[in-house]
């Protein structure tokens, strides 16, 4: 069964169509990558499946619910973090936490060992009582990630979450996620760094909205004779461009 699934999924803002006709699915534990430049439409597509945003048209699930008519039973399952996610900068790591904890009524009897092992998880036990605010960029995405995952969601959002962060941390980054694989947790990540695309299990490559190659890594670079991700996605970008002006 799929964990994320989309029929025609579509969202138009006026004239502008953002997300147009997707079609994915995506099976239990797998990193999925959704690629494109910037204003190709992946937040947009992040804001439907999280029900934030309401389609235009289409249908799509996530781990059973309807986007749109269980949108609020949708999010006791998932986690999404978004490019500006809200940490609170005159809080200490663990207060962030606590604050998370609270928001999605963690039991008490529960959250002492949750958030030790979020902390272990993403190396932040010796940094706990220091303000998020004082926190180094990477720092601070790992502490979004643990508030995010706090409530041991089955799927993960994560929105361009390592955009301006060392290529340290960004390695740090990967290597939790991998480790949440071994949980089942299903995650879908939009990057525009195509060194992390490499990284997914399969990649979708969309392009003004619209979905346009979506496969392994290896099968993309195969298909287009190329020999990274870039320069295969720069071809079918290219293809598309004219196919489009014939």
């Amino acid at each position: 069964m799929a964990v994320i699934k989309t029929t025609n999924l579509t969202r138009k803002f006026g004239d502008l169509t953002a997300v147009d006709n997707l079609n994915i699915e995506i099976p239990e534990g797998e990193i999925f990558g959704l690629v494109g430049p910037d204003g190709a439409g992946k937040t947009t597509t992040m804001r439907l499946l999280t029900g934030i945003l309401d389609p235009t048209a289409g249908e799509g699930w996530v781990y059973g619910r309807h986007i749109v008519k269980e949108a609020e039973t949708l999010k006791d399952n998932i986690a999404y973090m978004s490019q500006r996610f809200g940490l609170y900068e005159d809080l200490t790591v663990i207060e962030n936490i606590n604050f998370y904890a609270d928001i999605y009524c963690v039991p008490d009897s529960e959250r002492a060992a949750k958030i030790e092992k979020l902390l272990g998880f993403s190396n932040l036990t010796p940094f706990k009582e220091r303000l998020a605010g004082r926190l180094s960029g990477g720092m601070k995405q790992k502490l979004g990630l643990a508030c995010a995952l706090i409530h041991t969601p089955k799927v993960l959002f994560l929105d361009e979450p390592t955009n301006g962060v060392d290529p340290v941390s960004r390695r740090d980054f990967w290597r939790i996620l991998h480790n949440l694989l071994k949980e089942k947790v299903t995650i879908f990540y939009s990057t525009s760094y195509l060194d992390e695309a490499e990284r997914c299990k399969r990649v979708g490559l969309i392009h003004k909205g619209r979905l346009l190659r979506c496969d392994t890594p290896e099968e993309i670079k195969k298909e287009t004779g190329t020999k990274s991700l870039e320069e295969a996605f720069v071809s079918i970008i290219g293809e598309y461009e004219s196919a489009k002006s014939v």
